[in-house]
């Protein structure tokens, strides 16, 4: 990790962050994350809990002449989207994040950065660790499991927490203050179905979709971004109803909340149709490619043919099914917002396609900040998949946060940012999904707001954060504690 990471402004912030992503903490494996994060509490001899679902939670009293201030719950996730490039050789397991200095960025080496929420994490650990700062009492809530599920925050028990406002610092535009955010639900369809023998007289060849950008399948996905899996579907249905492709195997994408950048099939053709497969399917590719040229201009699409043929494939019957339902399932933006302009209000992800071995899975993420909404795209998906014959399950499903506009909070916010920047905040909700809603059912009194530094690319390998952002950003953090009102 490059020494120059550690040099950066604000030192305590950056160091912390330094020492974070050192540590390995994919979604579900945070078993070290949370012992680092404990270890933390208990050498500045700070009160430290660890609830029964992981969640770390620091206390520290007021600082002398701040004791007459609410409470306040500073929170963050410890856990982060692993995503790499494939000629990245890294283990994500193992490993600490290889960071550098780019101009005003920091980034990673061929990896995600961590820093969706890591720079949240970090402002944190630098504030309980500080003699310096004035605050009003805090409990540090770091909770784990955000990305692939919020099991942390649905996990939270009522009662552990006696703050009165929470500011969340997972927001990735340093101009926002968000006050509302998406719900979402986890839609899954899979099958089983009996492979047949690859017939005589076949050729095979691998198919390859990548060099696309990818990203938060929340906050990008009305950016016109590509997706491996459509783009894979499209591919394999053309192939098929022309020259009845059939497929071996299919492995597209990886994270529900990170919109595919890659997908690879393994499929045969008859021999006979070898040449005319070659050429017609690379004028679909160019078809594809001028579509997406300016949104995606590394976008490559490559055939190898391979020297040895698949021992199984699947049926045709069985795949006119598959890629029919795949091009009828919704990818992207479903519906806008009524009530807040330029506001997703409702989208779907097709995260991940696998299919081999006589079983295929679907994996999506819906996402609405109307439940109902949310359910109605849901149930869309639901009945494409069910009509090719899959059993589909919804689960994970979590609540959007609903706006407060008039909270006491947000106008505290909102006059800080205009005083220090001269100009105001960009008031909105957002279409990721944040753990407010979720807090908020076991604390429905608390006040909640979010914000943070400006990070570009989450959840892809081109995950960045803004030197000069963070540094606006703590300044205004160090504002906001000095000015939390009086109980």
């Amino acid at each position: 990790m490059s020494q120059d990471i550690r040099n950066l402004e604000p030192l305590p912030l950056w160091n912390h962050f330094a020492d974070l992503n050192a540590v390995p903490r994919p979604s579900k494996k945070e078993e070290r994350v949370i012992a680092f994060m404990k270890q933390f509490g208990e050498n500045l001899g700070l009160q430290t809990l660890v609830d029964e679902v992981g969640n770390v939670i620091i206390k520290k009293p007021a600082t002398l002449g701040m004791e007459n201030r609410k409470p306040i719950v500073l929170q963050s996730h410890l856990d982060m989207v692993h995503q790499k490039n494939n000629d990245t050789v890294f283990d994500f397991d193992t490993q600490g994040i290889e960071m550098y200095v780019d101009g005003d960025w920091v980034r990673a080496n061929g990896t995600t950065l961590g820093a969706d929420n890591g720079i949240g994490v970090a402002t944190i650990m630098a504030i309980l660790a500080s003699n310096e700062i004035q605050h009003p009492a805090i409990e540090a809530l770091f909770t784990i499991d955000e990305e692939t599920g919020m099991t942390g925050a649905m996990g939270l028990k009522g009662g552990l927490l006696e703050g009165e406002i929470l500011l969340n610092l997972d927001t990735e535009e340093d101009d926002e203050i968000d006050i509302g955010c998406a719900g979402g639900v986890d839609v899954t369809a899979h099958a089983e179905y009996d492979e047949e023998d690859t017939p005589d007289g076949s050729v095979a060849y691998n198919i390859t979709v990548k060099g696309l950008k990818g990203g938060h399948s929340g906050m990008d996905i009305h950016k016109g971004l590509g997706n491996a899996n459509k783009i894979m579907n499209r591919l394999l249905f053309n192939g098929f109803d022309s020259f009845g492709l059939q497929i071996s195997t299919i492995n597209g994408g990886s994270l529900r909340n990170a919109i595919p950048r890659e997908s690879v099939a393994e499929v045969i053709i008859a021999k006979v149709y070898d040449e005319a497969f070659v050429f017609d399917m690379q004028q679909i590719v160019n078809e594809i490619k001028t579509e997406l040229a300016t949104m995606e201009p590394n976008l490559e699409i490559i055939f190898e043919k391979k020297d040895s043929l698949p021992a199984k494939v699947m049926p045709p019957v069985a795949q006119y099914y598959l890629v029919r339902a795949l091009y009828t399932a919704h990818n992207g933006v479903y519906r806008m917002s009524a009530d807040f302009e330029d506001l997703v209000e409702t989208s779907n992800n097709i995260a991940k396609v696998t299919v081999g071995n006589g079983k295929l899975q679907v994996q999506c993420l819906t996402r609405s900040s109307v439940e109902s909404s949310k359910f109605d795209l849901a149930n869309a998906l639901r009945s494409a998949f069910e009509l090719m014959g899959c059993e589909v399950e919804f689960s994970g499903s979590y609540p959007g946060w609903t706006p407060n506009p008039n909270s006491s909070i947000l106008k505290v916010l909102d006059e800080l940012y205009e005083k220090q920047n001269g100009k105001k905040a960009n008031v909105v909700a957002c279409h990721a999904g944040l753990e407010c809603g979720i807090l908020g059912t076991n604390y429905p009194d608390m006040e909640m707001i979010s914000f943070g530094p400006t990070i570009r690319g989450a959840h892809s390998p081109e995950e960045r954060v803004s030197i000069s952002s963070v540094q606006k950003y703590w300044n205004f953090v160090l504002e906001i504690l000095k000015n939390i009102p009086v109980k």
